[in-house]
């Protein structure tokens, strides 16, 4: 079994931010799967499977410097079945649709997952970061985060939605080995 969060902040006004691109992968997610989402406490809530394994999936409610209390809550209401984590986030060390799959780590500056990994106590799980690049000017980090795609780029953003979606479903059913050598692109692939 599986838990997969997908990291961003709620409410309409941040729905189509770079910082909410966790929530786009797993509504992607949740259309080819077939999930319905529940609201409930910690969030919008769902259930269902992907080839064979049974997974949730969650879209905490709290902000997202707080969503560590949302995962750490459904965390402990599974925990009979101890589900393996994976959280989905964006990451402005990687270019725009740039995908990479870890196992453990630091928050690497991304407040989502400093939450996580201090309400969890623990950095061993699985994380599907994509990539939104860095401001091209002097925007500050908040501001470019909390921005909208820009018109130009939301061809790329919805070629990636799927392409995330499939190293997801690489990584519950094939494993992070599997997944990250599908998955990852080199700096030399990436244009860098």
């Amino acid at each position: 079994m599986h838990l997969v969060v997908g990291l961003g902040n709620p409410g309409e006004s941040y729905k189509y931010t770079r910082h909410n691109l966790g929530w786009m992968v797993l509504g992607q997610a949740a259309e080819r799967w077939s999930v319905t989402w529940v609201k409930q406490e910690d969030g919008f809530l769902g259930q269902g499977e992907v080839k064979g394994h049974s997974v949730f999936l969650l879209l905490p409610l709290a902000w997202m410097n707080q969503a560590g209390g949302s995962v750490r809550s459904v965390l402990q209401k599974l925990s009979p079945h101890s589900p393996d984590l994976i959280v989905v986030y964006d990451d402005l060390d990687l270019s725009l649709g740039v995908i990479k799959i870890k196992t453990r780590g630091g928050a690497g500056g991304h407040n989502g997952l400093r939450s996580v990994l201090s309400c969890l106590g623990t950095e061993e799980f699985s994380r599907v970061k994509v990539g939104i690049g860095r401001p091209q000017n002097n925007e500050s980090l908040e501001d470019f985060v909390l921005s909208p795609f820009l018109l130009d780029e939301w061809e790329q953003v919805a070629s990636i939605l799927p392409k995330a979606v499939d190293a997801l479903e690489c990584l519950i059913c094939e494993g992070p080995g599997m997944a990250m050598n599908r998955f990852h692109v080199r700096s030399s692939e990436k244009g860098l």
